[in-house]
């Protein structure tokens, strides 16, 4: 992907009553998947296993070229990621063997990915100049659709009930495009700041924040009920990465200036502002919400740092120019009611 200037390549209850369940996670499922991307033209291949129970480095996986992207399927069974190489393609880990099981072809320049909660669809931002969304079916490793969204598509995200897809559209005309899963179809579309990257939903499903509205240095935080903007916060310079903590009390947004802004969302207000390394892009949480990984792109480090205190607790060395783009660790153990239960391994 491009550079842009000196910044960096490539970032209440539910309408439904929606209960929550919590149940432990093994720790062997508490990887972190760290993509390094490289420098152009030097793009790198690979991602950075951390085992979040030690903060050790355990695995280097070969995967595509420039790999930005990542999420790890919310049973904790397969990671994937998006290399956003022009013919872009998406690698398929089996995390039993932190192998590539399978690649699959999608669009050009592909960023931004995420798995929906049953883990039957992947959905790719693809952020060339067709602006769409492949749509990989899980169960054959295939593109199943292809949809046309906003200008410059690069962030996704997936409501917890597998409802919508949120993505957006990284244009100075900043939008957020909403995606019906059961017809992959564009149902609405969201003005929000200028140049939006990371965008992340609320556990509870209730809000959606689209960070990164990069001339404003702000994130819009929408109702998913009427896909409307109901706050605007200031946090830090040229804002990407985004992660809702699991129990959804708080968001946190990697920042250019090397700070991770803290929002209380019962306020929608910066609770904190925490020092990390130099150039954070992507943030995830262990799956109990104790501590946050942020991926560090100019000194090829990861921050960890405990979410009780907002202290950075150590630094672990990965890659070249790791981008960690997405929930790179494995989702909140929360489950909706009658759905199953994703918490094995």
């Amino acid at each position: 992907m491009k550079s842009r200037g000196n910044t960096r390549s490539i970032a209440a209850v539910t309408v439904l009553a929606m209960a929550w369940v919590f149940t432990p996670v093994p720790a062997d499922a508490q990887n972190a998947y760290i993509t390094n991307q490289g420098i152009a033209p030097n793009f790198s291949d690979n991602v950075t296993v951390i085992d979040t129970v030690t903060n050790k480095v355990v695995k280097t996986i070969s995967v595509g070229l420039a790999p930005s992207g990542v999420a790890v399927a919310p049973d904790g069974s397969r990671v994937y990621v998006a290399n956003e190489a022009v013919k872009g393609t998406v690698s398929v880990i089996d995390t039993a063997t932190n192998a590539v099981s399978a690649t699959v072809a999608v669009g050009n320049n592909p960023v931004g990915i995420a798995v929906k909660p049953d883990g039957s669809k992947v959905y790719v931002a693809n952020k060339g100049r067709q602006g769409t969304l492949s749509v990989i079916d899980t169960a054959t490793d295939t593109v199943s659709s292809t949809i046309d969204v906003g200008l410059s598509p690069i962030g996704v995200a997936v409501k917890p009930d597998g409802s919508k897809v949120y993505v957006t559209n990284d244009a100075a005309n900043g939008t957020v495009s909403v995606i019906d899963t059961a017809t992959d179809a564009v149902t609405g579309t969201v003005e929000v700041g200028s140049h939006p990257v990371g965008v992340a939903v609320k556990p509870d499903g209730s809000k959606v924040y689209a960070a990164a509205n990069r001339d404003s240095r702000t994130v819009s935080v929408i109702a998913t009920a009427n896909n409307t903007v109901v706050a605007t916060i200031d946090v830090g310079l040229a804002p990407f990465g985004v992660a809702v903590t699991p129990d959804g009390s708080k968001v946190y947004v990697t920042n250019l200036n090397n700070t991770v802004s803290v929002i209380a969302t019962a306020n929608n207000a910066v609770s904190s502002t925490i020092s990390v390394g130099n150039g954070p892009v992507g943030v995830a949480f262990t799956p109990d919400g104790g501590k946050a990984y942020v991926a560090n792109q100019f000194d090829h480090t990861v921050s960890v740092i405990a979410t009780a205190s907002n202290a950075v607790v150590a630094t672990v060395d990965v890659g070249t120019s790791p981008i960690a783009f997405g929930i790179f660790i494995r989702p909140g153990f929360a489950t909706t009611a009658g759905s199953p239960n994703l918490s094995r391994h």
